[in-house]
């Protein structure tokens, strides 16, 4: 299913070409292939790995009411993105967008925040898939080693990546098929046979926000800060845009669609853990570190120790895969533009129709990351600073897609709109990614380990500060938004009224 007929591949092409770009890259995905990007960098089971301990630690049963907040707050993320992924279904989304709706210093500063948030995501990832690779034998790694798995993972993803968008789908494809075969089946088996707990649990804090220093509300808004990472990611279908077929009409479903899935199995996973956990009490009280492993190894015995380490570890592998695709696009969305460092090289494409300098730069970087990763207090705060980083720029481009709609200057054109709904929704868009940015980034000693050191409390607002400060002097010094080609926009407009 690789081949599509003259006619779409025209309309595709044509598009693009009225948009101002020429097509470089392989144009072969559907829908499903568009929406394994998203879910894989979604991902369910890295996901609930990622805010499951911290969840239940800082509000006991009653946090996995943050995750129905959290995937509403992002479905209203995903309607804005899909009205501007119809209108104009480009790779690098936030920077192209943004560019058309404000302009290019705005746009520019955008895509340099959304691209190091993805990329140090990865660094991210790929050190905590390693531990699981040594899991797999009973080994304890020393941090060294970890540091050096991590970078084996990223070279991997690498080279999977420099063959093309066909191989990166066939990967991650199966990828998913084992995580939600495994995660769903998991997660019902839990429910229906393993249950230790009344539905009861999940109104029940555990005392955690008293034992933490932190009220009932205050506690919620703090797990609904760390359940925001469960629901990130979907805007890598924006990425593959340029590589799917009908791009305008099938990234916003493929958005929808990726964190709709994702967001049912992450939550049927957060209940299913809360009530078949032998002792909530002890994740409260930071004994028990791993409380999704314990509840699945209680449940169906020792023997399952081993195969869950498999399903774990093929989840973060096609999650950092997918992810990195995702950063060397945006990269090769910033360099065709002549507007990131070293352009010329960063955005060449190989044989393979893959943007191959993109996928060097991104994983130079977040390689070059990941020796924080000797100091756990270090991973820590590049841990807090990506999902600070990554609503940000949701925050940012709904606000210019509301600016601009306000203003006048633009009105949905692509094949989605909603019409008299779309202010409200986007206004609704805004006050959650705004409300969420300064959740994330309110320096909260309970989110920290014990003992955590400062800078990792404030963790969020420090790197962001400093990327943007990078940005800013970059922007200044070199003025890259100089050299932002104007689209035409007759050509465009009378495109997109077909």
């Amino acid at each position: 299913m690789n081949d599509a007929p003259d006619t779409d591949r025209r309309t595709d092409g044509d598009r693009l070409a009225a948009l101002g770009y020429r097509q470089e890259l392989r144009r072969s995905l559907g829908v499903l292939g568009n929406i394994s990007m998203g879910f894989a960098v979604v991902s369910p089971v890295v996901g609930l790995y990622a805010v499951a301990q911290v969840g239940m630690a800082v509000d006991g049963g009653a946090w996995v009411w943050a995750l129905p907040v959290c995937l509403l707050g992002q479905l209203l993320v995903v309607g804005v993105y899909s009205e501007l992924a119809s209108q104009w279904p480009l790779a690098g989304g936030a920077y192209q967008w943004s560019r058309r709706l404000v302009g290019p210093s705005f746009a520019w500063l955008t895509g340099w925040m959304w691209q190091f948030a993805v990329m140090f995501a990865n660094t991210t990832v790929a050190y905590l898939a390693a531990p699981w690779f040594f899991a797999l034998f009973g080994a304890v790694p020393t941090p060294p080693q970890l540091v050096l798995t991590a970078v084996g993972f990223m070279l991997f993803c690498t080279l999977v990546n420099a063959y093309g968008i066909d191989l990166l789908r066939r990967f991650v494809s199966l990828g998913i098929a084992a995580e939600v075969i495994a995660s769903v089946g998991v997660g019902l088996a839990l429910l229906l046979f393993f249950r230790e707990h009344g539905f009861g649990l999940l109104l029940d804090t555990l005392d955690a926000p008293a034992a933490n220093g932190t009220g009932g509300a205050a506690a919620f808004l703090a797990v609904v800060a760390v359940g925001g990472w469960a629901f990130i990611g979907f805007d890598a279908c924006v990425s593959t845009a340029e590589e799917t077929r009908d791009a305008a009409r099938q990234v916003p479903r493929a958005m929808r669609w990726a964190l709709l899935s994702v967001g049912a199995v992450v939550i049927l996973n957060a209940v299913s853990v809360a009530l078949a956990h032998p002792d909530p009490a002890a994740v409260v009280a930071g004994t028990d570190l791993d409380p999704v492993t314990t509840a699945v190894t209680t449940g169906f015995g020792d023997w399952s120790a081993k195969p869950f380490v498999v399903v774990v570890l093929v989840s973060f592998t096609a999650c950092l895969m997918a992810s990195q695709g995702g950063a060397a696009r945006g990269l090769y969305s910033l360099a065709r533009d002549g507007v990131f460092p070293f352009a010329d090289k960063v955005r060449r494409v190989n044989r393979q129709q893959a943007p191959i300098g993109g996928l060097v730069a991104a994983t130079v970087i977040s390689c070059a990351a990941l020796p924080l990763g000797l100091e756990s207090t270090a991973i820590g705060s590049l841990i807090t600073f990506g999902t600070a980083a990554t609503f940000l720029p949701f925050f940012l481009l709904c606000a210019a897609a509301l600016t601009a709609r306000l203003r006048g200057t633009w009105r949905p054109a692509g094949e989605v709109s909603y019409g008299r709904l779309g202010t409200p929704l986007n206004v609704l868009a805004v006050l959650w990614t705004g409300l969420e940015v300064v959740n994330i980034c309110w320096p909260r000693a309970v989110l920290a380990p014990p003992g955590a050191p400062w800078y990792q409390v404030w963790a969020a607002l420090l790197g962001i500060g400093a990327v943007g400060l990078a940005g800013a002097a970059y922007l200044l010094v070199r003025r890259p938004q100089r050299r932002m080609r104007e689209d035409d926009p007759r050509a465009a407009a009378d495109l997109l009224a077909v």
